[in-house]
């Protein structure tokens, strides 16, 4: 019986391989994804997700449209001289939301290894804040960041 479960475990593990390597093919045809995939926790699915859904981004006005669509931007409660931030708004597509916030949660616990700004910048968030605000923090600035590449194509 667990020879039985051993191989099925074993095709699972060959059907995820397949996909991946399509997902790799279709990105190599695609600019708006190798772009993407240069940007630092930015993988081939977060990268076809997004192409498939945004393309170049021309949709939006600057890339804080594009943080508010997909729902990373605190909301804002103000009143008279009151100004105060509150949780992000989940808003936007949930599955690209979610994916970006799992890429940027890798480039937050693995911050520490790297001296770049980026890095320096997520550290200091990391420790102030904690894991959790600091890796959505990240995939806001990953969002701004992927914007901006897309719309000067490079």
């Amino acid at each position: 019986m667990l020879l039985e479960v051993q191989q099925e475990l074993e095709s699972y593990d060959k059907k995820i391989k397949l996909m991946d390597t399509l997902f790799q093919q279709t990105n190599t045809h695609n600019t708006s994804a190798e772009i993407m995939q240069s940007i630092p926790g930015i993988g081939p699915i977060i990268a076809s997700a997004f192409s498939a859904s945004i393309d170049k981004g021309q949709v939006f006005k600057s890339a804080k449209d594009f943080s508010v669509w997909l729902g990373l931007t605190p909301r804002q409660y103000a009143s008279g001289e009151t100004n105060r931030l509150g949780t992000i708004t989940k808003r936007g597509d949930k599955y690209l939301r979610k994916q970006l916030i799992h890429g940027a949660r890798t480039v937050v616990n693995h911050a520490h290894k790297k001296d770049d700004d980026l890095n320096l910048w997520v550290t200091a968030i990391k420790q102030r804040r904690g894991v959790n605000k600091a890796a959505v923090a990240m995939a806001h600035r990953l969002a701004r960041l992927m914007w901006i590449l897309l719309q000067k194509n490079e």
